[in-house]
């Protein structure tokens, strides 16, 4: 869920400053002086913690290592804001077309109710990013759920209890336009290729190797630096098999337990006595079951005894 929009003099002092950025307006406002047209994906900045990927509060996305994929040699890096390409469902089936309606309409209802249309229609698009890019899955389910399996959420939503509540109707059906409007081919151009965002309330640690693209209602909206935040690498095509709607089953870690001393002195007790009830085995009388019945199998399959008398044996006149 979002913040409740009561900010003070240096939230408002940010916010401005944060939009001039976005639209560099105003380059002393950025974080540092990487506008993000150059360098690799994280600028120096190593793998995040495993306490770091997901969403670590509302209204925040979690982020994800990115893949180990080699960048194109003489890829063309992107200047500015760039909007998305259209989302395609062409060719996908109704059970596709209507989980994946479900899935973005509870992100959208649940990260950002009460945003304004353009909110709405910016954290849709981020959604659509990500399912088009191969740091994350390929279904929209499978992107707004991601994590969920290891309450490591990449959007806390999923995670928190926050669907254990029941939906306002007018709200539920005002997010499920934004969603349809973003299925359909809609583009929320302003955020560009935004793959991540979160509130004012929050910093996340990724943040440090972002580039932001806009500020939308209480949102600030990122993208990768360098090759991975460019259209270019935006190359994951949408094929359907969407999961079923909703946080996806907790997978429980096997941990192997240490044995104690009586489960080893119990194991080795069983082992004695198997081994002291066991009687030799002769090889010589291992023989087959079949092996005592074949006399009494080949003598079945002899012909019957004949019924001729012997004075007519070998006579060659026939029998009348």
């Amino acid at each position: 869920m979002v913040g409740d929009g009561r900010h003070g003099a240096g939230d408002r002092r940010r916010h401005v400053c944060a939009r001039r950025a976005a639209r560099n307006l105003c380059p002393e406002c950025r974080a540092g002086p990487d506008d993000g047209r150059d360098g690799d994906a994280h600028s120096g900045v190593g793998p995040l913690p495993d306490q770091e990927i997901a969403a670590p509060a509302s209204g925040v996305t979690g982020t994800i290592d990115l893949p180990a994929l080699p960048i194109p040699a003489g890829a063309a890096l992107d200047a500015g804001v760039v909007p998305a390409r259209p989302f395609s469902m062409a060719g996908a089936s109704a059970i596709d077309r209507d989980r994946a309606i479900q899935c973005l309409t509870a992100a959208i209802y649940y990260e950002a109710a009460s945003e304004p249309d353009s909110g709405q229609q910016a954290v849709a698009q981020v959604i659509l990013n990500r399912a088009r890019h191969p740091a994350f899955p390929g279904t929209v389910c499978g992107v707004v759920y991601q994590g969920s399996e290891h309450a490591g959420c990449q959007f806390s939503f999923a995670c928190d209890g926050a669907m254990a509540r029941m939906p306002a109707r007018a709200a539920w059906l005002r997010a499920a336009r934004a969603a349809g409007m973003a299925l359909a081919g809609y583009v929320y151009a302003p955020v560009g290729l935004a793959t991540h965002y979160h509130t004012y309330a929050v910093t996340p640690a990724w943040n440090r190797s972002m580039v932001m693209t806009d500020v939308v209602g209480a949102h600030f909206f990122h993208r990768w630096k360098g090759y991975w935040g460019t259209s270019a690498a935006f190359t994951q095509r949408y094929a359907g098999g969407e999961p079923l709607p909703g946080p996806h089953m907790m997978v429980q870690p096997i941990t192997p337990s240490t044995p104690t001393p009586q489960m080893i002195a119990a194991a080795t007790a069983a082992a004695v006595a198997v081994s002291a009830s066991s009687a030799p085995v002769v090889v010589a009388d291992a023989k087959p079951a079949y092996a005592k019945t074949t006399a009494a199998v080949a003598a079945d399959m002899l012909p019957p005894e004949s019924q001729i008398l012997d004075r007519w044996k070998d006579s060659g006149k026939p029998l009348k």
